[in-house]
């Protein structure tokens, strides 16, 4: 299958050729240029310069609102930065957290933890199913580069068991999502990725956003980005 072909509706996964036109990229990674460089995924909150990235009207937020809509809004933010010294490998897994401004006790959030001092929790799994996930490669990722791999379709399959996952993978298959500088992969929050070493690696920025429409219950609130 040719990765144009993927669509969100079917497969949990759609590509964007060229979502940042070369001025555009060359900004966001002016934005960026402070940040410590090599971190297998460096949390991000209150970088001035990335609202109007990440509006429904921007580059990389108009992807997320051909899904959601233009209400969507920004709520977590990373970045990822492979190279020769953090050639890292990820497992078949599914995002299961957000990140929150304070710990409140809600009915079916679950398994509080702080990474980067930022507050995380488990939510409901059906307010993962409303949020989606763009990957905005500041750098191209050929195949020997270490693409993020998917399962298309998995994230229909709700919460899967750790058992279950070899399984689900199998019968969904795997996709490379390979990229250009500029691309940005849009995918399903939940659905079933991984990340090998890269075989011959390269610099590998990924600016990795979570964007949703919903609002939180019993008082909780987005952290947001």
């Amino acid at each position: 299958m040719r990765l144009e072909q993927l669509t969100f509706l079917d497969d949990g996964a759609q590509l964007f050729r060229q979502a940042l036109a070369a001025d555009q990229l060359h900004q966001l990674v002016e934005v960026l240029s402070h940040l410590p460089p090599d971190h297998a995924g460096l949390r991000l909150k209150g970088i001035e310069g990335l609202a109007p990235f990440f509006a429904a009207s921007g580059p990389i937020g108009n992807c997320a609102a051909s899904v959601l809509g233009a209400a969507c809004r920004p709520v977590r933010a990373i970045l990822f930065d492979k190279t020769a010294a953090t050639n890292w490998a990820l497992g078949w897994h599914q995002d299961r957290t957000i990140a929150v401004k304070e710990r409140i006790a809600v009915l079916g959030f679950e398994t509080w933890s702080v990474k980067s001092c930022m507050q995380h929790v488990e939510p409901p799994f059906v307010l993962l199913s409303d949020m989606v996930t763009l990957r905005v490669h500041i750098d191209p990722v050929p195949a020997s580069n270490a693409p993020l791999l998917i399962a298309p379709g998995s994230h229909k399959r709700g919460r899967i068991a750790e058992q279950d996952v070899k399984d689900v993978v199998r019968n969904c298959g795997t996709v490379a999502c390979l990229a250009d500088a500029g691309d940005i992969w849009l995918y399903a929050t939940p659905i079933l990725h991984a990340s090998e070493a890269a075989i011959t690696p390269m610099h590998r920025r990924v600016l990795q956003v979570d964007f949703t429409i919903a609002e939180l219950p019993g008082g909780l609130e987005w952290l947001g980005v």
